[in-house]
């Protein structure tokens, strides 16, 4: 893919790419590759693809690369600064032409997952192309945040659902991804008997994917450890306690990717991210509707 340049410099300057300096802001403030990836949605390969098209593009290191962190190079500590005011300038004049009239309260509810993992860096983008709209946000689970929605409680809501399933008629897909079997690298747990895994409560939809794939491959398992957050269960498969269904995005060493055919476990398939809103609620939520459908589906691409 070629730099775009502008006809209006006098050497033909390559332009600087606004989502590019997105996630090279992300890096830079997490000091991490994956947990960047995390944070704005996309695969860390992808991360590392863009960083790489961002580096090449000004002829400098940016970042210096550890086993553990990253760290900026001075280079890099010059561009983070040109990065953040081209950023803010950048949606402070978007949102003047596209957002002037559009005010008013959202309430929004989001899983755990999302809310804790997604949510902040996508809401941080929309309040600075629309100022004047205030989002209210309610973390729950899937279940509780339909029942809301239904009674007007909530005015938009982000579920997590098995691909395909559609636990509301107005449910939206907006996003896709493969859910893998997860353990450590040279961990033991997977040889344990009965396989001891690690999973939300009821209610989650991975947690059932999980439980249905071990019933299908007629595996003897124990649930060793039940909590609801993503970041409990990858704290228990770091110290080998079980294993777990994750997202293949979340996958990052000392994490692993478990094939199914060396456990002779049944595929998980995959999962989606579904958008839940109640129709006429107002060009506020409409907005905010649209800004996490694109947000996702530069996610996706």
């Amino acid at each position: 893919m070629s730099t775009p340049t502008s006809p209006n410099s006098p050497q033909g300057l390559p332009l600087l790419d606004m989502e590019i300096l997105r996630t090279f802001v992300a890096i830079a403030e997490t000091g991490s590759f994956s947990r960047a990836a995390q944070q704005i949605y996309r695969t860390p390969s992808a991360v590392s693809m863009q960083i790489k098209r961002l580096e090449e593009m000004l002829g400098r290191a940016l970042f210096v690369r550890e086993p553990r962190q990253v760290h900026l190079t001075p280079e890099g500590e010059t561009m983070l600064g040109y990065a953040r005011q081209l950023l803010e300038l950048n949606d402070e004049a978007v949102g003047q032409f596209l957002s002037p009239q559009v005010g008013g309260t959202v309430r929004l509810g989001a899983p755990d997952d999302l809310g804790t993992r997604v949510l902040p860096g996508i809401l941080s983008q929309f309040s600075r192309g629309f100022p004047a709209v205030q989002v209210n946000v309610r973390v729950g689970r899937s279940p509780d945040l339909m029942r809301r929605l239904d009674i007007g409680e909530l005015d938009i809501a982000l579920l997590i659902a098995e691909a395909g399933n559609r636990p509301h008629p107005l449910a939206e897909p907006i996003y896709r991804e493969p859910l893998v079997w997860t353990g450590r690298e040279g961990g033991v747990a997977l040889q344990r008997s009965p396989l001891p895994i690690a999973v939300a409560d009821r209610g989650c939809a991975w947690r059932r994917m999980a439980l249905e794939a071990l019933n299908r491959s007629g595996h003897r398992y124990r649930i060793a450890y039940t909590c609801e957050h993503t970041s409990a269960q990858e704290a228990a498969i770091l110290q080998d306690i079980a294993i777990t269904p994750f997202p293949r995005g979340l996958v990052q060493s000392p994490l692993r990717v478990i094939e199914e055919e060396e456990a002779g476990l049944s595929p998980l398939g995959d999962y989606e991210v579904l958008l839940l809103r109640m129709p006429a609620r107002g060009a506020a939520v409409e907005a905010l509707a649209q800004h996490v459908v694109d947000y996702f589906n530069g996610a996706a691409a």
